[in-house]
């Protein structure tokens, strides 16, 4: 399905959307992405679609091509103090304020949104397969959050975030087992099964 180019026509509209929520450790980092009217590039989709090497080929090619993007980061502990709920939202908000161009409407990723100044703004599940400056914030939160992974990885190797990149994987899980938490893990996540215990 062809994505379309935007939800209210002849408007300024930011779309945005996070990675890394449901990972147990790192930051979730969202992106807001306004694209001009003419944009179009045939990859493009949501990034859970494409693979690693098309996400980084897009990449340069959005942040080159668009009107404003910026990307936004909320680490772990504010995650552990407001919930990742409540973060993700926050790194929405900032994303959106340090866009160089003001939207005048906002199409957002999901179901869950808070209020942003006195923009109005659009829910839309599953959107980053339905609206392109959706799937652009997309490719973009997830490259910017793979490539702090891997720096981090180089910190603690054995957790491998260069592959995992901080999903709950049964590798990660077992390192987390065996070596306990880092500071970069959500203390207020599940980080193992109920069977197996953790020393925080």
């Amino acid at each position: 399905m062809a994505l379309k180019k935007y939800y209210l026509k002849n408007c300024v509209e930011a779309g945005t959307d996070e990675a890394g929520r449901g990972c147990l450790a790192g930051p979730v980092v969202a992106a807001a992405v306004i694209l001009p009217p003419n944009f179009k590039h045939p990859l493009l989709n949501d990034s859970k679609q494409l693979t690693e090497k098309k996400r980084l080929e897009l990449r340069p090619f959005i942040e080159e091509n668009a009107l404003a993007y910026s990307v936004s980061f909320v680490f772990e502990n504010k995650i552990d103090e407001i919930n990742i709920l409540q973060a993700s939202i926050l790194a929405m908000h900032q994303s959106i304020d340090k866009l160089s161009v003001a939207p005048k409407h906002i199409i957002v990723d999901g179901n869950k949104f808070n209020p942003y100044k006195n923009i109005a703004f659009t829910t839309i599940v599953k959107g980053d397969a339905k609206y392109m400056s959706i799937a652009a914030a997309s490719v973009l939160a997830k490259t910017y959050r793979d490539d702090f992974m891997c720096k981090i990885h180089k910190e603690f190797p054995e957790y491998q975030w260069d592959k995992n990149k901080g999903y709950p994987t049964k590798k990660h899980r077992s390192v987390i087992a065996e070596l306990g938490a880092t500071k970069y893990h959500r203390k207020t996540f599940k980080l193992l099964p109920d069977q197996l215990k953790l020393a925080l």
